[in-house]
């Protein structure tokens, strides 16, 4: 499957992968996956929120071995435009929706 550049990003071993909505809210959280594969490249998510003056936090989640527990490091905004797979519509979308 073919995907446009916007969704893609490189990890941090270098290899390609595939931004995809987890679940959205008053946040966006989405998940990496192989785009060839479309199975998780990484067990990280990234989690952002926006505060009523419109500024944006990101976070990056990362499981720790004990399964109830992850640990949230805070992500450097990108500053280029970016886009989301959405798995269910089968289609590119803006991070932020309405």
């Amino acid at each position: 499957m073919e995907f446009p550049d916007t969704v893609l990003t490189k990890g941090k071993g270098g290899k390609i992968e595939l931004r995809s909505l987890d679940s959205r809210g008053s946040y966006v959280m989405y998940k990496y996956l192989n785009p060839k594969t479309m199975k998780l490249a990484d067990q990280k998510r990234k989690l952002m929120l926006k505060d009523q003056d419109g500024r944006v936090l990101e976070y990056f989640i990362i499981p720790l071995k004990d399964l109830n527990r992850s640990l949230m490091i805070v992500a450097k905004g990108e500053e280029k435009e970016r886009q989301i797979w959405n798995d269910k519509l089968k289609k590119p979308e803006e991070v932020w929706t309405g």
